[in-house]
């Protein structure tokens, strides 16, 4: 990644940055800190993603953003919510699970890494969000370890169906959906407003 140009995708900026009273999303930084931030310093390591376009920067949380995937236990199953939903207007809501609720004393804790989620150039264009540098931010992960927290099963799906319907066009890989499925069985997103 050395040498390469990075800036937020149309999608991450809406995704990543949504208002101050998402707790559950980038804190403690805007859209404009956080590009400069990371293409000023090296990551940790540089992880493969899911498909050859797509790459995960590891770096130590500089932020205030909270872990991102949270067990599922006795004591927390009663604040899991679900609806169908989409992520932008064009997508097809699919259903979705989180935990509402999780404050104060039982917000997550405070991130130790930061996984900045980077497609290449080509495929920005292929998904209709063109960029003007070598790599385009689609996502961040907020995690305990520097690894990659695992697709949840639905993004893979929607992946599969193609760009037209807001995934990426690559197909369902059965070994990594069941892996993705072993994960989010027992853990789920959260939200927060303040």
């Amino acid at each position: 990644m050395q040498d390469s140009r990075i800036v937020l995708s149309r999608f991450a900026r809406q995704r990543l940055f949504p208002g101050p009273d998402r707790l559950d999303k980038l804190q403690g930084t805007d859209p404009e800190a956080f590009e400069q931030w990371i293409n000023q310093h090296e990551p940790l390591d540089v992880l493969d993603g899911y498909a050859p376009f797509c790459k995960l920067l590891v770096f130590e949380n500089w932020t205030d953003t909270r872990l991102m995937a949270v067990p599922i236990t006795r004591g927390n199953r009663h604040l899991l919510r679900s609806a169908y939903q989409a992520r932008v207007p064009a997508e097809l809501p699919v259903l979705t699970r989180w935990f509402e609720g999780l404050e104060g004393e039982h917000a997550p804790p405070i991130a130790r890494y930061l996984l900045v989620i980077v497609y290449d150039r080509e495929q920005m264009h292929k998904e209709g969000d063109p960029i003007d540098a070598d790599w385009g931010v689609v996502g961040c992960l907020g995690t305990a370890e520097p690894q990659e927290t695992p697709l949840a099963p639905i993004t893979m799906l929607r992946n599969a169906l193609g760009v037209e319907e807001g995934g990426s066009g690559v197909p369902l890989d059965r070994e990594a959906y069941q892996a993705s499925v072993a994960f989010w069985d027992n853990h789920a997103t959260w939200r927060s407003n303040r």
